[in-house]
């Protein structure tokens, strides 16, 4: 029968003490105003109930109501201990006699406690309440003593401080039970935090970069892709993920991303290699790719991250480059070329000229002549593109310009059949600041070429507008028998022309003349259905 009130009063005064911890936990841990008197009113509460619910042996009654004191007098100190306390001494009083030694013992328990806590600041809390409830045992059995308490039950009070002893070990266990949860709770929520934003940094660097970052398992599986691949490349992120690298890659660049991929499972060192990569709309850009080895737990390769970079830009910039240097190589090379030839073509022509004149003309000499003026042709090309020539820069009316490459191509034209049809739709007239001649040069070399392509005959249209702002178009756009489109990027380029006795120099004048004025050339052209030349300038300033 005792066992079971001890069980009932210890399963009690646990639920008492773990409700306040429990309630506690959903305040985000926030400190509570004049927390200590709270502990102290509720301590005492908790003392009110365990001895109401206190059970009589041998006349006195059997309860636990120091344990709630001792606990709050090692967690919280001496103000909410004795604020307990007395609530436990007023209920003590009221449900039973025996008021001398309980009021006597209360004071004796309350002084002894204040006495010895300051002593134990050093302690934890747990070995703080072990210490003082060694300290009320000691004040218990002196009491015994002093009251004469049933001196001859020795069995009787060491179940009586047995049953206050589990009672504290519980208390205790709960509160530092919570304490460590707390703490651990803590850390771990710090963890998260911390987590958390590391995961913005690298999210916000990986949705917002405009490199691709793609991450893939040992067997080329894609398994993350960033949010540039829709940006650069189409393709939302449902679209990538789970399917094989080497899907997206052009088919001439598979063998090196697969040999890059065995060099990193084989040496774990980073690879770089140049792939392209195919665009949603089924076009090709060239990336520049970073496969990095990610480690697993047992030292091998888990994934194997890639950073991609789109190198158009810096293709077309290397193009670009390698075209200047090759103007370079055949400006110098016409300078050599065209002062080692034109003295020697000179002499030869004037020999052949006055054979001719000696002897008659025949077609021998006919095709001798034509041929060496053919030379000359070239060589005074090679001269205007490799001489450096003194610029003289001046204000120029551009519908005069063209209209003055027109009249001097008309007879050619006529020859051919072909008509200009000019059409001027600007109200005023646009000026440029360029060098005359050589402006009249580049629509002398364009109109001929027009003219050329058209042997049937028919019109080429001219017209003149302004363009965005700051800029005036030119537009030349003949009948003829057109461009193929996969050959367009290489007009201009030295030496190539798709005439059958062409030079390719006249097109790469104008180009080079073009640039110098800080404009440029567009070509627009399909197969026996005739070209649109672009010619965009800077209009001069008022």
């Amino acid at each position: 029968m005792f066992l079971l009130d001890y069980i009932i009063n210890l399963s009690i005064f646990s639920l008492l003490v773990s409700t306040p911890l429990v309630v506690r936990s959903f305040f985000n841990h926030k400190p509570f105003p004049r927390v200590k008197l709270l502990a102290g009113l509720y301590g005492g509460l908790v003392s009110v109930i365990l001895v109401l619910m206190s059970f009589q042996q041998q006349g006195y009654s059997f309860d636990i109501r120091y344990a709630p004191t001792i606990l709050l007098f090692a967690y919280l100190g001496p103000v909410p201990g004795v604020i307990a306390g007395a609530f436990s001494l007023a209920a003590r009083l009221f449900a039973s006699g025996h008021w001398i030694p309980a009021i006597f013992g209360w004071l004796q328990v309350m002084a002894g406690l204040s006495l010895l806590l300051p002593l134990l600041k050093r302690f934890s809390p747990l070995k703080k309440s072990a210490a003082l409830f060694g300290a009320y045992s000691l004040i218990y059995v002196a009491n015994v003593f002093i009251f004469n308490i049933l001196q001859d039950h020795p069995w009787f009070h060491l179940q009586y401080l047995l049953f206050i002893a589990i009672g504290v070990g519980i208390g205790g266990l709960l509160i530092e039970s919570y304490v460590k949860l707390y703490r651990l709770n803590s850390r771990l929520s710090e963890t998260y935090k911390q987590m958390e934003a590391s995961e913005a940094k690298y999210r916000l660097i990986a949705e917002n970069t405009s490199d691709l970052i793609m991450l893939m398992n040992r067997e080329s599986t894609v398994i993350y892709v960033s949010p540039s691949h829709e940006q650069l490349l189409g393709y939302r992120e449902t679209e990538v993920n789970e399917k094989e690298l080497c899907k997206f890659i052009h088919p001439e660049d598979i063998p090196g991303a697969k040999q890059a991929i065995n060099a990193i499972l084989e040496q774990k060192e980073w690879q770089s290699i140049e792939l392209r990569i195919r665009h949603s709309n089924g076009s090709w850009i060239e990336f520049e790719s970073r496969f990095m080895p990610v480690l697993a737990d047992d030292g091998g390769i888990g994934h194997i991250v890639i950073i991609s970079r789109d190198i158009s830009e810096r293709k077309k910039a290397e193009e670009i480059l390698l075209q200047s240097e090759k103007l370079s190589i055949v400006g110098e090379l016409a300078a050599g070329v065209a002062h080692e030839i034109r003295n020697p073509l000179t002499t030869i022509k004037g020999f052949v000229q006055l054979y001719k004149w000696e002897t008659g003309s025949d077609e021998y000499n006919e095709l001798l002549l034509s041929e060496l003026g053919r030379i000359e042709t070239i060589t005074s090309e090679l001269l205007s593109l490799g001489k450096p020539q003194a610029v003289k820069l001046s204000r120029a009316n551009v519908r005069e310009l063209i209209e003055y490459a027109a009249e001097l191509l008309s007879p050619q034209a006529h020859m051919y059949d072909i008509e200009f049809i000019f059409n001027h739709n600007e109200e005023k007239d646009l000026f440029i600041t360029c060098e005359v001649n050589q402006i009249k040069q580049v629509f002398l070399n364009l109109l001929k070429n027009a003219i050329e392509s058209m042997a049937d005959g028919g019109e080429i249209h001219l017209s003149l507008e302004t363009a965005e702002e700051g800029m005036c178009m030119i537009s030349i756009r003949d009948h003829g028998c057109g461009i193929p489109e996969d050959l367009l990027p290489r007009l201009g380029e030295p030496f190539y022309s798709l005439k059958e006795k062409g030079t390719g120099l006249g097109l790469m004048i104008c180009h080079k003349i073009i640039k110098q004025h800080h404009g440029s050339i567009t070509y627009q052209s399909k197969l026996n259905e005739g070209t649109l030349i672009q010619v965009r300038l800077p209009l001069a300033k008022d």
